[in-house]
């Protein structure tokens, strides 16, 4: 343990020309390659454009792309119909090209492309030889480029294939998350290695967990790691440096005095400096923003951050934002969550998929909670070529990205392993929720896992709910007072709720309490009356919520609406976006936003007017 920290070099910057760019030998090199990709959806017409990208969001709409001829179970439907927005009638159907050129002085020692998710099942050549794949469209992933790349130019293809009915919403198509390269020399750091984890805090001190891991050789020379954490201004508040063990790992432990806790009401962020010496010399550093908080639930405490109780005020947000469709984009997701937070919010469930890395940073410095989603489905298909193609090989490699990429995000307060699965009610369910659950502990032991449940008799009666860290039930809110009878950790958390249906400005007379209500405008009222045959009226969760301290909060369905799942117009052309939102699909505040305000927002009054319900023939 050392307070001396040794002084670090300078990174040079990349040189980037238009369409290549020159890496000049240091320690490492971090270029985003966002622009001067050329795609194709032929192979043969190409036209140049920057990452992230969505093939699909230009449209044109039209029902044809996707139309789909089932019965939502999830809908409680019996009879197949014909659905024509159900994934945002959108062309994201089919196969998408991208080929960008990088150009190198010398070949690079080591080179890495990091994928933040590309839709989907995307293949990686480097000069015409394959580099890698990933199955997973909602997934990071890494490939390991240094076999294939060589001094002078050098050529990186993307191919991609998105299939009919392989998801229940509008998915996009393209690399629609960044993409970057790291380049360093023959030893460098492991980025999905690094761990921070605040171990406990008290007496005004922070013990924090801290660890990092190499990629390549490592094996000639003394080769050592530093780690220095910083304060917002810069300044050493904790160090330490040791050699790495025989597997190129280093552990140990930092003491901070007075931290600043992360929290939503205080996003307090520090940068945690990663250094990697051999004999003495810098052969890779990397910084990243981390937090000291602690997570905790329990029988006792329902849900604490930073040992203090609260009730979650969350919200379910889809990947997609609106009229900009898949394809990531910082201020938009600023903006989502500066709208969710004024309201009072302060928590989003990535539904029903792994989250950007962009997302989280924002999360991180903004202030939000967050409960990172993996899964829609596992062996069992909810619609006839989604993920569950791919569960039984990919799922423990899927789970492990998940974690390994985003950890060290402070916003993060749990782990999702699944929404609404079919496989609730049986004894493989169980032991799969078991197996993936423990791979989080494994990775990750400083947060709670948890995935949502729809099905609460058969997920109680196979021992489904029971494995899990924290037990989530979709709805059903009027069962959870005998289901948590049955629950040995003796709360339960409201993973989805609400699905109320409106639309921005349409009020319909008379006003009435419907879970079945459909017009032949198309649309929904504005008076928050509505919801669908399985779920219920904001109020009758705030009730649990208010009741009972085992409930220890919610996510509401939806913080925005969204591309597809038109309920309750599924069947309603051309209805191609979702109803279930707080905010509309332009981000303008629904009259529900003002009543969540009221309930959630502590700080500042609420007064919002509608149009009145009582005058004459409006009764």
């Amino acid at each position: 343990m050392t307070n001396n920290p040794i002084n670090m070099r300078n990174l040079l910057l990349p040189l980037v020309l238009l369409f290549s760019l020159t890496i000049v030998a240091q320690p490492r090199t971090e270029i985003s390659l966002s622009d001067n990709w050329e795609f194709s959806r032929d192979s043969i017409h190409w036209e140049t454009v920057s990452v992230p990208h969505d093939w699909a969001i230009a449209g044109p709409f039209d029902k044809k792309w996707d139309l789909q001829f089932v019965a939502i179970e999830q809908n409680g439907e019996k009879e197949k119909t014909e659905k024509s927005g159900r994934s945002g009638s959108l062309p994201w159907i089919g196969k998408g090209y991208y080929r960008r050129e990088l150009v190198f002085d010398d070949a690079p020692a080591s080179a890495w492309l990091i994928f933040d998710g590309a839709m989907s099942e995307p293949v990686v050549y480097v000069n015409g030889k394959l580099a890698g794949h990933w199955a997973y469209g909602y997934n990071a992933f890494r490939v390991d480029a240094t076999p294939f790349l060589r001094q002078g130019k050098n050529k990186v293809e993307v191919v991609l294939q998105n299939i009919e009915e392989s998801s229940r919403w509008y998915p996009g198509g393209g690399i629609y998350r960044p993409v970057k390269l790291v380049v360093a020399g023959k030893g460098m750091l492991d980025d999905w290695a690094t761990y921070f984890r605040t171990v406990a805090v008290h007496d005004n001190r922070a013990e924090i967990e801290v660890a990092c891991g190499t990629l390549g050789d490592v094996s000639t020379g003394k080769v050592a790691a530093e780690i220095i954490l910083r304060d917002d201004k810069g300044r050493v508040v904790a160090a330490c440096h040791s050699a790495l063990d025989g597997k190129g790992m280093f552990k140990d432990r930092l003491h901070v005095r007075r931290p600043q806790l992360w929290s939503p009401e205080s996003p307090y962020l520090y940068a945690l400096e990663t250094s990697l010496y051999r004999d003495l010399k810098l052969i890779d550093q990397k910084s990243i923003k981390v937090g000291i908080r602690t997570v905790a639930v329990s029988k006792e405490g329902g849900f604490q951050l930073n040992g203090v109780s609260r009730k979650i005020k969350g919200v379910c947000l889809h990947h997609d934002l609106g009229p900009l469709g898949a394809a990531v984009n910082k201020a938009a997701l600023i903006r989502q969550v500066k709208i969710m937070k004024e309201m009072g919010c302060d928590a989003i469930r990535t539904a029903h998929n792994m989250p950007s890395t962009l997302q989280m940073e924002v999360c991180d410095s903004l202030g939000m909670m967050v409960m990172a989603e993996s899964f829609d489905m596992w062996i069992y298909p909810k619609c006839k070529n989604g993920y569950a193609r791919f569960f039984k090989e990919w799922s423990d490699r899927d789970i492990t990205n998940l974690v390994l990429n985003h950890r060290n995000h402070p916003s993060i307060i749990m782990w999702s392993i699944g929404n609404e699965i079919p496989e609730q009610w049986s004894e493989e369910g169980r032991e799969i929720s078991r197996r993936l659950q423990q791979i989080c502990h494994d990775l990750d032991p400083s947060r709670p896992v948890t995935q949502g449940m729809d099905k609460a008799e058969a997920a109680l009666k196979s021992g489904f709910a029971q494995v899990m860290d924290v037990p989530g039930f979709n709805y059903r809110v009027h069962k959870y007072e005998k289901s948590i009878k049955q629950l040995p950790q003796g709360f339960l958390l409201g993973s989805e709720t609400a699905s109320t249906v409106s639309s921005r400005g349409v009020y319909k007379f008379p006003v009435e309490v419907s879970d079945h209500a459909v017009y032949d405008d198309g649309q929904c009222s504005s008076y928050d009356t509505e919801y669908c045959s399985w779920s219920n009226l904001p109020d009758d969760d705030w009730r649990m919520q208010d009741d009972f301290s085992w409930v220890i909060g919610e996510f509401v369905w939806t913080g925005f609406d969204y591309l597809g799942e038109p309920t309750p117009y599924d069947e309603y052309w051309p209805s191609r976006s979702s109803y279930f939102g707080i905010c509309d699909l332009a981000g303008l505040p629904k009259d529900r936003y003002y009543l969540y305000r009221s309930k959630w927002n502590k700080d500042s009054h609420t007064l919002h007017i509608l149009p009145h319900w009582t005058w004459p023939k409006r009764i």
